[in-house]
């Protein structure tokens, strides 16, 4: 087996502000088996100072050049929504594994298209749902599985996120408008639904309602506020293969604990956290009722906060591609999330249940 550091290429590196910076490089600094060797942004000269503050060997300004790059294993996807598609194609068709952020796309076309590249390409292509995969949340769902609650009843969500509130800085202007695809629903919501599938297993039908509850943000700094087209609070009641019934609420502007109770025939289960960046950005804990003994593995790097889950999903991502095993969650989970969110779309457009298309 090759043992050198698998070399990424980051399309959106910027050493000032973004999720590389605070979430993934924080987290490939505890991964040695992963090394960060090429940048690319907007321009030569951010993508320069983002080379020398991630100490990259190449810095470009095109990121589809970046990602035909013939010395970069993996490529990172970290830019807006919208540029997702041109990058995530250039790097499959160049034989890259692939990384990108959630969600994957603007639209369904965008992600079935991606996904089915994918698999064309027999590459490993992830997505960034790192909340589900926590260690938390795997040793809940495997503990649901072993029947430790009995068969799961009832499962009841609160799940919230500082953003989508009243203000928001000048760069997350864009989250506001729904055609863009980075909206309250596609990314707190797109988590958290992801953990409720995950552990309560999938969802069959829905009944919600999304709502607008403000329509204009002010952006930070300025008097200058922009109108929002997305939800920014969504009321979901859901119905599981398993027979279970779930009610999810996601909110935004607020930053209150995460509250995951799923009650069943023989016991309970819990999942706590607590980050105004949405669950998927704290350390969860899982508690059961009658108490369970089985270990939890957990992380031991020292990280909290933004990079803790999404350096566990690095070193998935390394170990599917050093052994061939695919455990990280791939384009493929990326559709069929993508779909569940369409019918919650659909439901509170028509006043109805939707049954979910898989």
């Amino acid at each position: 087996m090759d043992a050198r550091p698998l070399r990424l290429g980051v399309a959106g590196a910027n050493p000032e502000r973004g999720w590389f910076r605070d979430a993934h490089f924080p987290a490939l600094q505890t991964l040695p088996g992963l090394a960060v060797y090429a940048v690319s942004a907007r321009t030569l000269e951010i993508a320069d100072a983002a080379a020398a503050a991630f100490g990259a060997a190449r810095a470009y300004d095109d990121s589809l050049a970046m990602a035909r790059d013939p010395d970069v294993d993996i490529v990172v996807v970290t830019v807006k929504v919208p540029e997702h598609r041109a990058i995530v194609l250039a790097a499959l068709a160049a034989g890259k594994h692939v990384y990108c952020e959630w969600p994957l796309g603007r639209d369904l076309a965008e992600a079935e298209e991606m996904a089915a590249t994918a698999r064309a390409a027999g590459v490993h292509a992830v997505t960034g749902l790192q909340g589900a995969n926590a260690p938390a949340v795997r040793h809940a769902a495997a503990l649901v599985r072993e029947g430790v609650i009995g068969r799961p009843l009832n499962l009841r969500v609160v799940s919230s996120t500082a953003g989508w509130g009243t203000t928001a800085p000048p760069h997350y202007a864009y989250l506001q408008d729904k055609r863009n695809g980075a909206t309250l629903a596609t990314i707190a919501g797109g988590h958290t639904l992801a953990m409720v599938e995950a552990v309560a297993g999938a969802i069959t039908e829905v009944s919600a309602r999304c709502s607008i509850l403000q329509d204009s943000v002010t952006l930070a700094g300025s008097d200058e506020s922009v109108a929002r087209t997305c939800a920014d609070h969504m009321l979901i009641v859901a119905k599981h293969e398993s027979g279970c019934v779930s009610s999810v609420e996601i909110l935004g502007g607020a930053n209150i604990p995460l509250r995951f109770e799923l009650r069943g025939t023989e016991g309970s289960l819990e999942i706590n956290g607590h980050h105004p960046g949405g669950y998927q950005c704290s350390a969860l804990t899982v508690s059961t009722t009658p108490a369970q003994t089985v270990p939890l593995g957990t992380d031991q790097s020292g990280l909290s906060g933004n990079p803790v889950n999404v350096a566990l999903l690095y070193a998935r991502l390394e170990q599917d591609i050093r052994s061939g095993s695919r455990t990280a969650p791939d384009f493929d989970r990326a559709v069929a999330l993508t779909h569940l969110l369409d019918a919650i779309d659909a439901s509170s457009d028509e006043g109805k249940t939707i049954k979910v298309r898989r």
